[in-house]
Parts: structure tokens; sequence; C-alpha cells
């Protein structure tokens, strides 16, 4: 297998991660403003993710770094094309980041309240973001010949990205209610449980109308095949979530978007940033890769490294276990 191939493996393996975790993660957030009926519950939602929520953001680092340095090309046509998504997806993370850590450091409760907002407005935006910056990189965005966008920023809001938005906004929430379901305990449980039925429907219906979208338009088999598993799983977790098996709901819409993702990929294979204009102008696995010498060292240093990161990584999902609930929450 040449390195090319071996680099976007990993960079689509890395962005499963990435969206897996920090789909529920998001899905949390967005949650501090629907579940939580006062200070305490409010307190346990963000507890749930709290141990958590800065390590899943290590995956978009890490396949951020790896693009930049497997693929520049692709990594410097895509941050400027997409410089605004983008760019709102940083600002939302930061504060995001920063309303965690400081909602709690006044005793005020409107102080609290814009903090929480922050939470969900920086859990909403990347959340909504994602889907449409990936929806439009399948469908192909105006790449001229030298490789640059040439496009604006209504280019990118068009019915399939805009479909693909929807469709992560929706199956985050559902995720993230599933996750709380099995991190929680009490009436916000079941809270969690029932708001996950009733946003479930609404995105399996989406779900389906975006994998066969995207599997008509590329029409591999392989694309069917694992659009259709990734189908399978998320109704198989909502219906784990009605029968009250946590663990197994969380497995079912962990399946599903890890499905969804890697489908993406294998539709966009071997092409990275297929082109609008004219498919003779893509940036491909090949032209848009560095060099033999640079990929062999990056695979000798993931070798290395990658096992220790995952190795700690589920360590701490270990150690943070339990569930919570507003008993353990002081007044």
């Amino acid at each position: 297998m040449e390195l090319t191939t071996v680099w976007f493996i990993l960079i689509a393996f890395l962005f499963v991660g990435y969206f897996v975790l920090e789909g529920f993660d998001f899905g949390v957030g967005m949650l501090v403003g629907l579940l939580a009926r006062d200070e305490r519950e409010r307190r346990v939602l963000i507890n749930t993710i709290g141990p958590v929520w800065d390590g899943n953001e290590v995956w978009l680092i890490v396949g951020g770094g790896a693009l930049f340095a497997a693929f520049p090309e692709w990594y410097a046509t895509l941050f400027s094309g997409f410089y605004l998504p983008l760019l709102l997806i940083l600002v939302a993370l930061i504060i995001r980041g920063v309303a965690f850590e400081y909602r709690g450091l006044r005793d005020d409760q409107a102080w609290r309240d814009r903090w929480d907002w922050a939470i969900i407005v920086g859990s909403f935006l990347p959340a909504l973001l994602w889907g449409v910056a990936f929806a439009n990189i399948i469908r192909g965005v105006p790449i001229n010949e030298s490789h640059e966008y040439v496009g604006g920023f209504f280019n990118l809001l068009n019915p399939y990205a805009l479909l693909g938005g929807l469709l992560t906004t929706t199956v985050f929430l559902v995720h993230g209610a599933i996750f709380v379901g099995l991190k929680t305990v009490g009436d916000i449980r079941e809270r969690a449980h029932a708001f996950a039925q009733r946003l479930g429907g609404l995105a399996a219906v989406l779900a389906v109308a975006f994998i066969g979208w995207t599997a008509a338009r590329d029409g591999e088999l392989a694309v069917w095949l694992i659009g259709g598993l990734g189908a399978v799983a998320f109704l198989g977790g909502l219906a784990a979530s009605r029968a009250g098996r946590d663990g197994w709901a969380f497995v079912g819409t962990a399946g599903a978007i890890a499905s969804v993702v890697a489908m993406l990929f294998v539709a966009l294979f071997p092409e990275v940033m297929p082109s609008s204009l004219d498919p003779a102008f893509a940036l491909t696995t090949e032209n848009a890769s560095s060099t033999p010498y640079t990929l062999k060292i990056m695979t000798w240093v993931a070798v290395a490294f990658t096992p220790i990161v995952l190795l700690y990584q589920s360590w701490s999902y270990w150690v943070f276990r339990k569930r919570i609930g507003v008993h353990h929450i002081p007044a």
C-alpha cells in the first residue's frame, strides 16, 4: 500500500474518532439549555463531559496537524477556501472551552447563565458547520487549475451541504442525549431518553436522505454498504435506548457516526478535494501529498505514539465511567 493511501486512511480514522467523541460532547453542550431544569442539573450535564471534553478535541488537533504534514496542498486549499466557516468553528470552540472553565468562578446566576449560552452556541455552531464543510468537500467546490478555491461563501450554502449540517446537528443531539442517559441517574436520565426518542425519528430521516444522496452521487457499492450499516446502527441505537440499554444505545449511535464519516472518505478517495469546475483540477492523494521521505518519517512517529494516545484516553474514560446525579452536586 502506498504511504499516501496509508495517511489518507489515518486521517479518516482521526476524523472518525473526533466526530464520535466530540459528537456526544457537542450534543451535551447543546442539551444544557434543553434538558436541565435548574442549576444543579446543568452542573450534572456539564460534569458528564467535564473530564473528557478537552481530550476529545485533541483528535481535531492531531487530525489537522496530520493533514498539514501529509497533504499540505489539501490543507492549504481547504483552509483558504473554507476560511470563514473554519474560523467560526475555531472561535466557537475557544469560547466554549473558556465557558466550561469560567462559569463556576462567580456565585452569580446571571454570570453562569451567560456562560451557559456560550456553551450552547459554542456547541451548536461546530455541530452545524462541520456537516456543511464535509458535505461540500464530497460535493466538490470551485477549484481552478492552480488548486485555488475561486468560489464565495454562498457557494458553500447549497442544499446538499445544508442537509449535511442538519444531519450532524440532529445526530449529535441524539448522540449526546444517549450519552447523558448512559452517564446519569434520576429524572435527567429519563428526560434524556425521551428526548432521544423524539428527535431520533427526524435524525433517522435526515440520515437516510443524506446517505442515499451521497451513495447515489458516488455509485460505488462500498459507499452503499457502509452508509446502510450506519443507518442500521443508528436505528439499533434508538431501539436500545427505548429498551433502557444505554451502553448498546451509545454503541449504536457511535457506530452510525463512524460509518457515515467512513462512507464520506470512501466516496472521496482517491480525491481529497474534487473540483466542480473540471475533474482534472481536483486534488488527489498523489498531487496533494508531501514527499515520500516526509511520509516515511511521519509513519514511524505515528506507529510509536498513536497507541500511547489511545491507551491514555481509554484509561481516562475508564476512570470517569461512573454515573452521576443531582445528589452528587452540593446545593
